[in-house]
């Protein structure tokens, strides 16, 4: 789904995008990505000891999710100008996240149009792993 600028409307629920879902390898693919070799994602005997089940999903992973969403709706008509998030709940190997967003505000300003969206990464209804704003420039 790519965003038009004229069909926006406050309170619009926009269409979603689900990942598949999270893996033990996607996470050690992750930490050699990004660096982050920290145990607690990606060895399982260690998460256990420092008191979680097992392993967990890097934050920044879930992010490079929203982000990827952003992007997917902004295609080639808009480009993000805005973008924060906030972590939730931890997310594990087994959880599918659903990327999705609220149109919050559409404006223009000085000839320039924006529109302003509130995101939302969940691993069920209501337990949200991510949440943050995002504000799209139009061109």
């Amino acid at each position: 789904m790519v965003l038009e600028f004229e069909s926006l409307k406050e309170g619009q629920q926009l269409e979603s995008l689900t990942k598949q879902t999270i893996t033990k390898v996607q996470l050690v693919k992750y930490a050699g990505a990004s660096g982050d070799f920290n145990p607690l994602h990606t060895d399982d005997e260690f998460a256990q000891k420092v008191g979680m089940d097992g392993v967990i999903a890097h934050g920044m992973l879930v992010m490079g999710f929203l982000g990827e969403y952003v992007m997917g709706i902004a295609g080639d008509c808009a480009e993000p100008s805005r973008f924060r998030m906030r972590f939730g709940a931890v997310t594990r190997p087994g959880d599918r996240i659903t990327c999705s967003a609220i149109v919050e505000k559409v404006y223009e300003e000085v000839g320039v149009r924006f529109v302003d969206l509130a995101l939302k990464a969940e691993k069920a209804p209501g337990e949200v792993v991510g949440s943050g704003k995002s504000t799209l420039r139009f061109r």
